[in-house]
């Protein structure tokens, strides 16, 4: 499961929550699809973080020299 990629783990979450939109599933299927819905969504969220960190801006300072500085964290 954690080898999925983030467009895999997407498309699972949209397909779980479709599924579960449908509101024809028995019970314990529908739990058990929510419970999959909610182990891609944590994939997809650890997998955004993790490009987040990555990114890195390029900007100009006043003389026009080029530095790479850290995202600015929003919250």
């Amino acid at each position: 499961m954690n080898d999925l990629s983030f467009e895999q783990a997407l498309k699972n979450l949209e397909e779980s929550v479709a599924r579960l939109e449908s509101g024809e599933l028995p019970l314990e299927e529908a739990l058990a699809c929510f419970e999959q819905g909610v182990r891609n969504a944590q994939l997809c969220r650890k997998a955004l973080r993790d490009v987040e960190t990555r990114i890195e801006l390029l900007v100009k300072d006043q003389d026009g020299n080029l530095t790479l500085r850290p995202p600015a964290e929003d919250g």
